[in-house]
């Protein structure tokens, strides 16, 4: 949880419906939606301090950051447990 609030919590910052992060948080792949919910809730996340990049591209922000090199699914983590399960 990188910003530590639940799927409410959210929902409330992004001005969209509890079950419409829920649909979001289960699609595999691509997050689908409507193009409106998904701008909503990446400007709540920004607002929050926290910069999403996009496939390719330079962070806009200055100092540490982390970046997904691969696809989670099938990776595993330290304690050979898979990750990039929802929490």
């Amino acid at each position: 949880m990188l910003l530590g609030v639940d799927q409410k919590r959210l929902a409330e910052l992004a001005g969209v419906s509890v079950p419409t992060i829920q649909r979001m948080e289960a699609k595999a792949g691509t997050v689908g939606g409507a193009v409106e919910s998904l701008t909503r809730v990446v400007e709540a996340i920004e607002r929050a301090g926290v910069e999403l990049i996009a496939e390719g591209a330079e962070s806009r922000g200055v100092g540490r950051g982390v970046r997904l090199l691969q696809p989670a699914e099938g990776r595993r983590g330290d304690a050979g447990e898979p990750t990039g399960g929802a929490e």
